[in-house]
């Protein structure tokens, strides 16, 4: 991230961000203090931060959520997003193209479900935390299909021109 000096924006845009969020956590802690008869589990915060992955993933950076980006957020067609505008909304398009940003404002909202709303939570938060499990095993599958089609493209070069390869990769 660049600093403030060289961003359309003052500091006051930030503080603005940082109160909003605030505000909201402040008025979760005040709500769920005197009648939220289930607190967080720390057992729970492995599927909290599952859900919270997926929900900031999918709102930061896939195409299906790319009408909250768009009013502060230029998406370029080779994939480069950049914020728009000045001040507060360039702020915003700040916070909407980092995926930590977003998980920390989807960590509350996740976590203000789960202690408000347990029972609609009890579906969301496994749906959501399911959803960042599939992307992490599809990637894993990605690379580990990669590895062995390289492993196989290796295995099918000649064995002397695959010395010769190594020989000049090494400097003889």
């Amino acid at each position: 991230m660049d600093p403030v000096s060289r961003t359309p924006t003052k500091p006051i845009d930030y503080a603005t961000l940082s109160a909003g969020y605030g505000a909201l956590l402040a008025a979760l802690v005040v709500s769920a203090r005197n009648d939220c008869k289930d607190p967080v589990r720390p057992g729970e915060l492995p599927v909290l931060g599952l859900a919270t992955f997926a929900l900031a993933k999918l709102i930061a950076k896939e195409k299906v959520d790319s009408w909250v980006r768009e009013p502060f957020v230029e998406e370029t067609p080779d994939g480069e997003r950049r914020p728009k505008g000045r001040r507060l909304r360039f702020a915003v398009g700040e916070l909407l193209s980092c995926t930590r940003c977003v998980g920390s404002w989807s960590s509350l909202g996740v976590v203000a479900l789960r202690l408000r709303r347990p029972r609609e939570a009890g579906v969301i938060i496994p749906v959501l935390a399911g959803s960042a499990l599939n992307d992490w095993l599809q990637s894993a599958f990605a690379r580990l299909c990669a590895e062995a089609d390289a492993a196989a493209e290796e295995a099918r070069i000649p064995a002397d021109r695959r010395a010769q390869r190594f020989s000049r990769a090494a400097g003889g």
